[in-house]
């Protein structure tokens, strides 16, 4: 195979696992299991508990000591494992502890699967800013195929899905055993301080105001990213309590509606280079922060009937809230940082997107759903869960406009091996 096809197949199968469950394990928890709003809380913030520190700790692993391929068919391996002894698990308090080891061994491959792909690209003289976006797009095909491959069997209610995801997983941890090898890029680099010995200079970015800024906001939108995730297909799937809505497409497939969100995504990745050159990073990650509020907002006033038209347009513009900033995100981390650390700087990235972010996102939302969305039938009120979401998003989108310094300048030589051309240059 040739280069970029071997690391579609690694994208593809990378993002199949997570979406096998992702989006339907609120089904499998609220419709089959029963279980309560916090205890869901807690479940789904498993990521973020382990990504804020595996991503970073596996990256430095990765920048100093074991091949970056290597170590992320090992982690694909022992998480396909894990996935297999889920539906074993019958109490939630069980449940959250086999999700956080599975956790442990998935959140830090999402960064080592950007490390690898532009260590690949790079070494075959790519460009990863224009090589990397069809590229990943296969992930977020991997992910729809994940979702409808789930909802046509007929198991978004079942534990088969768990099922599903581990061959995915195990399958794609032999695999990265042949890919190009990706040796530790600081493995003989001189450590002048601890904490360079450690692999942990990555961590000195948060003293750069800008870098700061940008990382807390990451944390902040990661906590977003989750609330969609948790709750999207359940809100769905609860409208078959309705009569005038029981057995209509959105409510027998709500995993394939939800999926439009990722068919969105595919566009929007390969649309990510012009709006870089056009309007720059900060532009690019504003335009995700209001396409958040349309994306909570669209679903407190949409549902399966006439109101249809909204859901489908809530999960179009969730294309674009995710990718202009997790994908604009990793790129702009990528030129913003020292080649010895970027395995570690996208695992620090991670870690405030998929991890404190996460964390936040879950644990919370859990509580003050149960707690005040949650009606005396156990019924839930989405359009006041919906709305409340979306106000975040509004407020966090302000606050980015005012305190992100950063401005733009365009490119002169866009597209000639040096993608820092395609963001921003900042002027104080």
């Amino acid at each position: 195979m040739s280069t970029k096809l071997r690391l579609i197949v690694l994208s593809f199968l990378q993002f199949f696992i997570w979406g096998s469950w992702l989006i339907t394990i609120g089904a499998y928890w609220f419709q089959t299991m029963k279980w309560s709003g916090a205890e869901f809380g807690a479940i789904f913030s498993t990521m973020g508990i382990a990504a804020i520190f595996m991503p970073s700790l596996m990256g430095i692993v990765a920048d100093k000591w074991v091949n970056a391929e290597k170590l992320f068919g090992i982690l694909h391996i022992l998480g396909g494992l894990v996935l297999f002894t889920v539906p074993m698990v019958y109490n939630p308090t069980t449940m959250f502890w086999v999700m956080l080891l599975n956790m442990i061994f998935y959140m830090p491959t999402l960064a080592l699967a950007i490390a690898v792909s532009y260590s690949v690209l790079k070494n075959k003289g790519g460009d990863v800013v224009k090589d990397y976006p069809p590229i990943r797009v296969w992930g977020t095909i991997g992910f729809i195929v994940a979702m409808w491959t789930v909802s046509l069997l007929g198991i978004e209610k079942s534990s088969s899905q768990f099922y599903v995801a581990a061959a995915a997983a195990i399958l794609l941890g032999f695999y990265s055993f042949t890919l190009p090898a990706c040796p530790p890029p600081s493995r003989n680099a001189p450590t002048r301080s601890f904490v360079d010995a450690l692999g942990l200079k990555s961590f000195a970015l948060l003293r750069d105001t800008k870098m700061a800024t940008f990382f807390v906001f990451a944390l902040l939108l990661g906590a977003a990213l989750q609330l969609t995730n948790a709750y999207g297909d359940t809100f769905l799937h609860d409208f078959d309590k309705v009569p005038a809505y029981q057995g209509s497409l959105a409510v027998k497939y709500p995993a394939i509606i939800m999926s439009i969100s990722q068919i969105s995504e595919t566009l929007f990745i390969l649309a990510i280079p012009f709006f870089l050159r056009r309007f720059g990073i900060k532009q690019v990650m504003f335009f995700s922060m209001i396409a958040w509020v349309l994306r909570f907002g669209l679903f407190a006033y949409g549902n399966p009937g006439s109101g249809l038209w909204m859901i489908i347009l809530s999960c179009i513009v969730y294309g674009m809230a995710f990718d202009f900033f997790n994908i604009s995100g990793s790129l702009f981390v990528e030129t913003q940082t020292d080649p010895s650390i970027r395995a570690s700087a996208q695992g620090l990235f991670m870690m405030m997107t998929n991890g404190f972010g996460a964390v936040l996102g879950s644990s919370l939302s859990g509580v003050i759903i149960q707690e005040y969305f949650t009606l005396a039938d156990g019924t839930k009120d989405w359009h006041s869960i919906w709305l409340s979401f979306a106000l975040y998003s509004l407020v966090i989108a302000v606050l980015f406009l005012l305190l992100f310094k950063h401005k733009h300048t365009q490119a002169v030589a866009v597209g000639e091996g040096h993608p820092e051309q395609l963001l921003t240059v900042e002027q104080a």
